[in-house]
C-alpha cells in the first residue's frame, strides 16, 4: 500500500474487489468498514456503484487512501506493507483505522513506514532511520529511553502524557 493511494476507473465496488472479482459483497463492505470508508460511501447516492474517475480524481485524498486500504484489506494478504499510507488521514481516522486493522492482522506480518509517531506507538518493533542510517531499534518505550533521535521526534509531535 503506497503513500499515495491508486484507484482505477470504474466503481467503488470494482476498486475494492480488484484482487478478487468473486469476492462477496459482505467481504467488500467489511473491508470498507475496516478502512473507515463506509461513512463517505454511504453518503453517495449510488453507494458502492458510485463511479470512480481514473486515478480517483473525483474523491478526496483521504477517501482515495481509505479505498486503497480497503482494497488491500479485502485481498487478505499474509503480509501488509503500508508505506506512509495513513498520512492523508486525520489523526482520529488514523487511530480508528489502525485499531480495526489490529483485529484482522493479529497473525499476519505488518510493516508500517511512518512519519507520525502516533501511527507506530504500539508496534512490536520500530526501526528509526536518520539520513538513511539505522539509529535505533526497539519498542516505543525502549526507544524513548535509548534513542535521542526517536525521543526528539516523538516529543515534537506528542505531549509527554500522550507518549506514556
Amino acid at each position: 500500500m503506497p503513500q499515495k493511494g491508486v484507484l482505477f476507473s470504474g466503481t467503488i465496488e470494482s476498486n475494492i474487489k480488484y484482487s478478487n472479482k468473486e469476492m462477496s459483497d459482505e467481504q467488500m463492505v467489511k473491508a470498507a468498514s475496516i478502512a473507515q470508508a463506509t461513512e463517505f460511501i454511504d453518503k453517495k447516492e449510488d453507494k458502492y456503484n458510485s463511479e470512480i474517475a481514473q486515478g480517483g480524481n473525483n474523491v478526496s485524498g483521504g477517501q482515495k487512501q481509505r479505498l486503497s486500504i480497503a482494497r488491500a484489506v479485502a485481498k487478505d494478504p499474509e503480509i501488509f506493507i503500508f508505506d506512509d499510507s495513513f498520512s492523508a488521514l486525520d489523526l482520529k481516522t488514523d487511530a480508528t483505522l489502525r485499531s480495526a486493522l489490529s483485529e484482522i492482522t493479529k497473525n499476519k506480518t505488518v510493516i508500517i513506514v511512518a512519519q507520525r509517531i502516533s501511527t507506530i506507538l504500539n508496534a512490536d518493533q520500530i526501526i528509526v532511520l536518520d539520513e538513511g542510517k539505522i539509529v535505533g531499534k526497539g519498542t516505543h518505550k525502549e526507544l524513548m529511553e535509548n534513542c535521542e533521535v526517536y525521543s526528539q521526534i516523538a516529543l515534537s509531535q506528542l505531549s509527554k502524557e500522550e507518549l506514556e
